[in-house]
């Protein structure tokens, strides 16, 4: 597991999956949101500098990334030895959403966009943020991939890693 990717819906975990599994192997936690937006959410990166980003941190030995970007997927699915794929209702997604809140300087607009984009995972089609391209990536990924449909299968998960017992939010 030296170079895992997660990959999920809006509001399934993701983020914090990545940072529990960075500190249990003591790897580097990648966001994809980090390399896409300009902080604060204050527009999209132009893809040849989040291209250029990514590619520098993929490049690194052992890593954990995670996010929702087919595009990106893509461009680092050579590099990844275990994919993870956080299969979450959507329900479930929005509800973490809402408890969480906006993230990372966002405005309240955004927030609602993040929220009605989230809602559309499993309608959109032709879409590489969408439940059908993550589905066509996990089931044409040939090494080590595990899905979760749940908190607690996802708990289950965590608790194979040395250093498991914190609780699921």
């Amino acid at each position: 597991m030296a170079r895992i990717f997660i990959m999920g819906n809006g509001g399934s975990g993701k983020t914090w999956l990545a940072i529990q599994l960075a500190h249990r192997l003591q790897n580097a936690a990648h966001h994809l949101d980090d390399f896409h937006w300009m902080p604060n959410f204050a527009g999209e990166r132009p893809r040849d500098k989040r291209d250029r980003l990514v590619a520098r941190a993929m490049d690194g030995g052992s890593w954990v990334m995670e996010g929702i970007y087919g595009s990106i997927i893509r461009q680092v699915l050579p590099r990844v030895t275990t994919l993870i794929w956080l299969d979450i209702s959507d329900e479930e997604c929005i509800s973490n959403l809402l408890q969480r809140g906006q993230t990372g300087g966002g405005t309240e607009e955004q927030f609602e966009e993040l929220l009605e984009y989230t809602r559309g995972y499993r309608l959109r089609k032709n879409h590489l943020n969408s439940f059908e391209a993550h589905e066509r990536f996990f089931e044409e990924y040939p090494l080590h991939r595990l899905k979760l449909c749940s908190r607690s299968e996802v708990g289950a998960f965590l608790g194979s890693f040395a250093g498991a017992g914190e609780i699921l939010p």
